[in-house]
Parts: C-alpha cells; sequence; structure tokens
C-alpha cells in the first residue's frame, strides 16, 4: 500500500468519496485499525439496516468510543438521520464512505447539516507513487491504486469499464438503459479535453439530447467525470463559452475510447496527457485543502491555457505538450493571458528533460513539475 496524502481530521465526523477502487477502503482500514467496519455491501446487514435504520445502534457495542466506519454508505441514504442522531446524542464519530453523493444529497444540500466534513480520494499521485512514478505508465494505464498489483493492466480496465461502471449505474439506479448509456460513455471519450458539444453528442450516440444531459451529471456525481469552465472573471477578450469534459482517470479514458484506423495518436496522446495533469491538480488541490477551482481559458480567436488554478493564493496556470521540443507558437496562450493578468504564474510542461524559462513563463520536464506540483500550487 502506498501512503496516501489525504490525511483525516482528528475528532470530526466525515464522507470519503471517491469513484471505484480508488483506494478508500484501503486507506480506511489502514488509518483507523480499531475502528467498527460496517460494509453496506454485505448483504444480511443491508437488509437490516435498509428495512429499520434505527437498528444501527444495535451494531454499536455499549460504551464504544473510536470510529464507526460505514462503506457505501449511499445505498441507504435514510441512515443519515440515524447517524445524525447518534452524533449527536451521543458524541460518536463515523467515517462514511462511498462512490456517489447522488442519492445523499437528497436529504439536502448540506450532507448532516455540516456535521460531518467531506474529503475525496482521487488515483494515485506522482507524490505519493515517489520513485514508483513512471510517466509511460501512468500515462497509457492511469493511476487507479489495483494497477499497480495486476500482471495485465488492460484487461483489468476493460473489467473495470465494463463490470465496476455498469455495477455502479445498476446499483444507484439511474438508467434502465445500460446499452444507451455504455453508448454515451464511448462517444464522450472522444470529447476527453475538448469543448463539449452535447447536441453533437447526442447524435452520434442515437440518444435524447435531455438524456445526454443527464449522463453528464451522473458522470459528475459519481465522480466518474468532470466538467470544468471558462475562466472568465475580468475578461478582457471574447471567450469560448462551453466546458470542457474530463473522465477522472487516464487509464479509463484510453480504454473508452476506441482507436480506429482513421484515429491519429497524437489525437488521443494530447488528451491523455492533459487528463494526466487534470488528476494531479485536482489531487493535490483536494488533498492540501489549497481551495483552488480549476478552469480552462479559450478565447475566440483561439489562444488556449489548459487549466487555470484561481483562489486565495492567486493564479496559476499551466500548459502541457507531450513534445520534448519546444516551438514558440507552443507558448501562445500563456502569453495572451499572463497579458491579461500579468499576476499569474504560469508553467508549461513538456515531454522534454530541462528546465528552462522563456520570460515570465517556468518550462518544466512532465516529471520534475508533477512531483513538485505541492511547490507550484503553494
Amino acid at each position: 500500500m502506498y501512503s496516501r496524502l489525504l490525511k483525516p481530521p482528528k475528532n470530526k465526523s466525515f464522507f470519503l468519496f471517491g469513484p471505484r477502487a480508488t483506494g478508500k477502503t484501503t486507506w480506511v482500514k489502514a488509518t483507523f485499525p480499531d475502528a467498527l467496519y460496517l460494509d453496506l455491501l454485505e448483504a444480511e446487514l443491508f437488509n437490516d439496516l435498509l428495512a429499520n435504520p434505527g437498528r444501527l445502534i444495535n451494531f454499536i457495542p455499549k460504551g464504544f468510543s473510536n470510529w464507526i466506519v460505514i462503506d457505501e454508505v449511499q445505498r441507504i441514504p435514510e441512515l443519515l438521520n440515524e447517524i445524525h442522531r447518534l452524533i449527536e446524542s451521543k458524541n460518536l464519530k463515523f467515517v462514511l464512505t462511498g462512490s456517489s453523493a447522488r442519492k445523499l444529497k437528497k436529504k439536502g444540500p448540506n450532507l448532516l447539516a455540516g456535521r460531518a466534513l467531506t474529503y475525496h480520494m482521487h488515483p494515485l499521485t506522482a507524490i505519493e507513487l515517489n520513485k514508483d512514478f513512471n510517466l509511460d505508465d501512468s500515462f497509457l494505464y492511469g493511476n487507479l491504486p489495483s494497477i499497480y498489483k495486476e500482471p495485465d493492466k488492460k484487461k483489468y480496465l476493460e473489467t473495470y469499464v465494463a463490470t465496476y461502471l455498469q455495477e455502479e449505474i445498476k446499483q444507484e439506479g439511474l438508467t434502465r438503459n445500460l446499452g444507451a448509456f455504455t453508448r454515451f460513455l464511448e462517444t464522450a471519450s472522444f470529447s476527453q479535453g475538448s469543448v463539449l458539444n452535447v447536441s453533437a453528442i447526442a447524435r452520434e450516440a442515437a440518444i435524447e439530447r435531455k438524456v445526454v444531459e443527464n449522463y453528464f451529471s451522473i458522470l459528475e456525481d459519481l465522480l466518474i467525470g468532470y466538467r470544468i469552465y471558462p475562466f472568465a472573471r475580468k475578461a478582457k477578450r471574447k471567450l469560448i463559452a462551453h466546458p470542457k469534459f474530463y473522465f477522472f482517470d487516464v487509464g479509463v479514458y484510453r480504454t473508452l475510447r476506441p482507436m480506429g484506423p482513421l484515429d491519429m495518436p497524437e489525437m488521443i496522446e494530447g488528451a491523455a496527457l492533459e487528463t494526466l495533469l487534470f488528476q494531479e491538480l485536482s489531487a493535490v488541490n483536494d488533498y492540501y485543502n489549497l481551495g483552488y477551482k480549476i478552469y480552462y481559458y479559450r478565447t475566440a480567436e483561439g489562444a488556449e491555457v489548459d487549466f487555470i488554478c484561481y483562489g486565495q493564493k492567486g493564479l496559476r496556470i499551466f500548459e502541457i505538450k507531450r513534445t520534448g521540443k519546444i516551438k514558440s507558437g507552443m507558448l501562445k496562450g500563456l502569453k495572451t493571458f499572463l497579458k491579461d493578468y500579468p499576476s499569474a504564474k504560469s508553467y508549461f510542461i513538456y515531454g522534454g528533460k530541462r528546465r528552462m524559462s522563456e520570460g515570465e513563463i517556468e518550462i518544466l520536464p512532465v516529471e520534475t513539475a508533477f512531483k513538485e506540483l505541492l511547490h507550484l500550487l503553494a
């Protein structure tokens, strides 16, 4: 097990959300070895608590004061009322894990009315992998923890996509038409790292536009996909208005994305490298509670920056390219952004080996940037 960057609160209940196989259960069991562990995937326990959530107290020993872990809590949203009562009346501490907050949010906009914090688990980061970080492997297979013990990484990812994602959809009861949803997933993979055109996706997948919009919302609720929006604060130029889309892990994206004879490899590889950077930015931002919101930037004239991190710490902007040779046109987007926002710290990440700079732009090799990402964002 790799040491994870996630640090739990000392004495406050919390939710831990994350897609399947990101290591939530492994982390919880290692972090809270003496906790009472209740897994809602166990049929007997699930049926007991589904029939009567008030029975939860029966599973907690009298005088118990350690942590109580409820795994897959989203399976019984009604448990939140009982957990709320036990936090208030008995001062108990809960760790509530799940792969979706969709059903839980129906209980109210603030889960447990603020009596529990919310954390997220991401795929492994370069910082966590440390000496085991291998850019080529991460680029091809992503960073789900199980990948690092699988002899056949490609087969594992195919199983993950075919089985785990469909199981999640079934358990959540989100759609009756798994065939349509599977077509949507494949079609959506062509939009990885691109500005979303929902109408075009609907046409290609032969699904109604409203259904496609709902499917994207499902991906976000399951933490499988993310939409990021254009940065437009005090904008001086005409900007693209639609969001961009990313699956949460580059290995999952590459597995979903079919590769045909007419596909250019650089199209897939460019989106894959962007995805890897997005994974790293999202995880480091969450784990260290840096408070950034992640955007992208694209003007109507075509100047683009892959990721804009905006928060109380200021502006950090990132452009990433696979190439080992830098051409001046590759820095156009960063330079355009810096003209309008000169206070931004600017980073160009590339496939070369040398650390350089051009004006206010710091140029970094990919592996260096990933391993120093906390420093770059701090």
